[in-house]
């Protein structure tokens, strides 16, 4: 049975942004498919119109699974958010093999991953929508001990712009969201700001909400967020 309301998914979605972005789309209506490590502990698994999946970046069987429980679920899919990553705070001089082997895994080849599981029923749904949260770190290098994050967010934001060209032809769209910190735990840790200073994740997830729900008539590439002016490029 296809679901009259619109669908997403979204990775990462335990807490922080994902879990913002997951009750921001809940409250607005829509069905959400989440991605999360931990099902059980999730807080939306008695929601109605939510479904708790399992994910794991690097476990590419979870990526295919979580496409196939979403649409026997579901029907249909209207939006992808690429949500999930992590941050290994070393240079370029530091990082071994192992560390980028495991940003890269999980910030850059996991969307791409699912980005193509999912393609066929964002096609189908006549403007779906891929959302990527990325970071300003996809921008700019602001430190050394940033350079290997910022050389996977770089890459996001190209896997962003790449899905962006290779959904002329079927009216799927693609925006990059590049926030600077946000007020969850990796953010406030990194800030060394009081996190009320800060992005807070609401605001990503109303931004999300807003690109999703628009027409493929107003395409947006990037969407950059500073948390203040000081903190501009």
């Amino acid at each position: 049975m296809i679901s009259e309301k619109r669908v997403a998914m979204v990775s990462g979605a335990s807490r922080g942004i994902g879990a913002a972005i997951a009750e921001t789309l809940l409250s607005a209506g829509w069905n959400v498919s989440l991605g999360v490590r931990a099902p059980a502990s999730s807080r939306f698994l008695d929601h109605p119109d939510a479904l708790v999946c399992p994910f794991d970046a690097l476990d590419p069987e979870s990526e295919t699974a979580w496409v196939q429980a979403t649409i026997a679920r579901f029907g249909r899919l209207d939006g992808l958010v690429h949500n999930a990553g992590i941050m290994i705070p070393k240079s370029v001089l530091d990082a071994g093999d192992d560390d980028f082997d495991m940003i890269f895994n999980v910030n850059v080849k996991s969307p791409m991953r699912l980005s193509q599981h999912a393609w066929h029923y964002l096609a189908d749904a006549k403007g779906g929508r891929i959302v990527t949260v990325a970071s300003l770190s996809g921008k700019r290098v602001k430190s050394a001990s940033s350079g290997l994050y910022a050389m996977s967010k770089f890459a996001v934001v190209a896997l962003g712009h790449a899905l962006r060209q290779c959904g002329k032809e079927s009216g799927v769209r693609s925006t990059i969201i590049c926030p600077s910190f946000v007020a969850t735990d990796m953010g406030n840790a990194l800030a060394g700001r009081d996190s009320n200073e800060l992005t807070q994740p609401e605001d990503i997830a109303r931004i999300v909400h807003m690109v999703l729900e628009l027409p493929v008539t107003a395409s947006i590439s990037e969407i950059p967020v500073h948390f203040s002016v000081e903190d501009c490029y």
